[in-house]
């Protein structure tokens, strides 16, 4: 298949983009490069053999879409992963997250079915599961009730786009995935993640530590109903996550469907940052800092319905995805900029 890829230059889309060439299928990306470089994709390039064609624009941008579409048709699927994705960012920002997450979605199905293109995988998010009431996650679990935040509105909003679309047209074939904690990086050390400034999520903050970039780790909360005090999170490999998506794409079915992308074994925040000190032979200070307004004790997925309907499993565990993430902080101290 020729497979557009929206947001393909970013973490997740740079690793899913060398996937799906492995898996044999042709790549396009669509990605305006404002939290990525194009040097991502010369390197997705270069491990790839081959030239990726790339649109450089906002996925708002209609006519643009369109026709990077027709002039490399037939294009036979999307799999969507543009859209901004900051929690905190998007407490601080609300309107623009509606505005780029939905309008990149709107303007992307409107493309597909004015140039006959009928699969389309999302990148959604565990954050539409909010406060879980029952662990582990599965794909029943309540959605869209006291999310805590408008980037996971955004998600839910999507699926429901989604769902909706798929009920009026019986051709087209919608996937949701509900990812949980995204980390590690390719094992070659060229692709991984580069977060502009300072870095929200746990992974990339402790790598930054390790460093010696920044200064220390603060750990949000010690005093969880959690084995150590510290929240309990579903940390996937991101190489992993990447083979969900080819999974997905060749299995998607007339509808819609929903699938939670996880390990299901939950690894608190102590046990990651032990982790990666193993990995980088480096001591990572920590402080305790009060908890965070949002965050849950424990999430983590039951990820067997993949498992059951797309024959995917993860492989890889949290110590493989800390020293692949070393590696390739290790080899990149300033990410895509130090190329």
């Amino acid at each position: 298949m020729r497979v557009l890829l929206t947001g393909g230059a970013g973490y997740i889309g740079a690793h899913t983009a060398i996937a799906l060439v492995e898996a044999g299928h042709e790549v396009l990306i669509a990605d305006d490069m404002s939290g990525t470089s194009p040097e991502a994709v010369r390197r997705i390039e270069r491990l790839t053999g081959g030239a990726v064609p790339t649109l450089a624009a906002d996925l708002r941008d209609e006519s643009a879409l369109r026709e990077f579409v027709r002039e490399h048709a037939p294009v036979h699927a999307v799999v969507h992963l543009a859209g901004l994705k900051a929690v905190g960012e998007s407490m601080a920002e609300p309107v623009r997250y509606y505005d780029v997450n939905l309008g990149t979605t709107i303007t992307l199905l409107k493309v597909m079915a004015s140039e006959g293109i009928r699969t389309l995988v999302f990148s959604s998010s565990a954050t539409v599961y909010g406060t879980p009431d029952e662990l582990p996650l599965t794909e029943q679990s309540p959605t869209g009730i006291d999310l805590a935040n408008p980037y996971g509105k955004t998600k839910r909003i999507i699926e429901e786009i989604l769902s909706d679309a798929a009920a009026a047209d019986p051709e087209l074939r919608a996937v949701s995935l509900r990812y949980f904690n995204p980390v590690g990086a390719h094992p070659s050390g060229l692709i991984g993640e580069d977060p502009h400034g300072i870095p929200n999520n746990l992974m990339p903050f402790v790598s930054r530590v390790a460093i010696g970039s920044l200064p220390s780790v603060s750990v949000f909360g010690d005093d969880y109903d959690t084995p150590d005090g510290t929240g309990l999170r579903d940390y996937i490999h991101v190489t992993d996550l990447a083979a969900g998506h080819v999974a997905a794409l060749e299995q998607a079915e007339p509808g819609y469907d929903v699938f939670n992308l996880g390990t299901g074994e939950p690894v608190s925040v102590l046990e990651l940052i032990a982790a990666f000190e193993r990995a980088s032979g480096r001591e990572i200070p920590r402080q305790i800092a009060p908890r965070r307004p949002g965050d849950v004790a424990a999430s983590y997925a039951d990820p067997s319905k993949a498992g059951e309907k797309l024959g995917w499993r993860t492989t890889l565990t949290i110590e493989e995805a800390c020293r692949d993430y070393w590696n390739w902080q290790s080899n990149n101290p300033k990410g895509y900029a130090g190329a």
